[in-house]
């Protein structure tokens, strides 16, 4: 019984000893693994960094100057819309942050790694965007899944849902809405899920739960082309803004910071309508054509959210009345934009990379995974298109 008992006991040191290594070799190995999809990761930065998009320009562009950041006023929206400070909470979003419960990288490479898009509807630009997003995505071997609720706030609130019940190790986010956006983004930092905002800036607060936000300096680039606009009108006159969809950033960035830029920079040039007719052509050249018919020679000159569609419509309108004096800005930069640039009809749009902003917040969470310090905002650099450098932007992106 005695001898039994020992054997036992030895066979039971012999398991523990046993399974003790082999929790050891599977550390050692999980910890191999580890090291090895984040050097292999880190060893795709060349490539990534070389890939090019459709119109020849570098895909992946981070901004160089970034611009100065006046102090923030006790309350923003207690100033006049035409105040540049009234804007200061979504203009400067990110700028003072109070982050919460944001998840550490794990470090373990980028190879691999599951990360769900939410974008905010179809568009010709949307699908450049995104094909910027799965350059990148391809290259560090992701398994990107991209979703768009077709501007329908509903339905984004919904995907998130979906996205967080999948449990992915990164989700992508377009907000459609910014006042909205920061229960958005409360909820996926509550799951534990990390969380890049991308593209359209959300309210302030949204940006305490997100590891950051990148895209457009959307209000830099409108106050530098509102200024072109100024200079060409000669400082004077009336104008109208087709604005963006409302409740996004560019709803009130391609406007309103125009709006308030000019009212410090231009004091003469006046406002004369602003609406958001959609993105088709025939409504908004009824919209541009009602504006004719009241206000006449008073209008000298119309800012265009979109420089597509919008674009077309306006144009369109301006033939009809026989109108070639109404100096035309807008949003780029689309084939259709960049053809009515090279014709001499629309005087100057943003450089607006498409397929950049998608790569753009890919590679942010490549860099993440890697282990790589993120900055709070990763702004794609600010270019005004003129007939002057049209013709370096193509073939155009979409």
């Amino acid at each position: 019984m005695k001898k039994g008992l020992i054997f036992l006991m030895i066979l039971a040191v012999f398991a523990v000893v046993f399974t003790g290594c082999k929790k050891e070799e599977a550390k050692v190995v999980e910890k191999e693994a580890t090291t090895s999809n984040l050097g292999a990761s880190l060893a795709l930065e060349t490539e990534v960094m070389n890939l090019k998009a459709a119109d020849g320009q570098a895909l992946i562009k981070i901004g160089g100057t970034v611009r100065k950041v006046p102090a923030r006023p006790a309350d923003p929206s207690a100033l006049p819309e035409t105040d540049p400070l009234h804007w200061w909470d979504m203009e400067f979003a990110g700028e003072i942050t109070n982050k919460t419960n944001i998840p550490e990288s794990p470090a373990d490479g980028a190879i691999g790694k599951k990360v769900i898009m939410i974008v905010h509807g179809d568009h010709p630009w949307t699908t450049a965007c995104t094909n910027g997003a799965q350059k990148v995505a391809g290259v560090y071997g992701m398994d990107l899944k991209i979703q768009s609720p077709n501007w329908d706030l509903a339905v984004q609130n919904q995907m998130i849902d979906q996205a967080i019940n999948e449990n992915p190790d990164m989700i992508l986010l377009i907000p459609l809405d910014a006042k909205t956006a920061p229960q958005q983004a409360r909820k996926i930092n509550k799951a534990g899920v990390p969380l890049i905002l991308f593209n359209t800036l959300p309210d302030a607060a949204a940006m305490d739960y997100a590891i950051t936000w990148t895209g457009p300096d959307d209000f830099g680039q409108f106050r530098k082309l509102a200024r072109l606009w100024a200079d060409e009108l000669g400082g004077k006159g009336g104008v109208a803004y087709v604005q963006h969809a409302p409740g996004g950033s560019p709803y009130f960035a391609r406007c309103f910071g125009p709006v308030s830029e000019l009212a410090q920079y231009a004091p003469g040039i006046k406002v004369l309508d602003m609406q958001a007719p959609g993105f088709e052509a025939d409504k908004t050249m009824q919209l541009v054509s009602d504006w004719l018919t009241r206000f006449g020679d008073d209008l000298k000159g119309i800012c265009a959210a979109d420089d597509s569609a919008q674009s077309l419509g306006i144009f369109e309108a301006l033939k009809k009345a026989g109108r070639e004096d109404v100096v035309v800005i807008a949003a780029g930069n689309s084939k259709v934009g960049m053809d009515l640039v090279r014709e001499g009809k629309l005087h100057a749009i943003t450089y607006q990379t498409a397929e950049g902003d998608g790569a753009l917040a890919v590679k942010t969470a490549a860099d993440w995974f890697n282990g790589k310090e993120i900055e709070p905002i990763r702004n794609l650099p600010q270019h005004m298109i003129t007939i002057d450098d049209v013709e370096d932007f193509y073939p155009p992106q979409w």
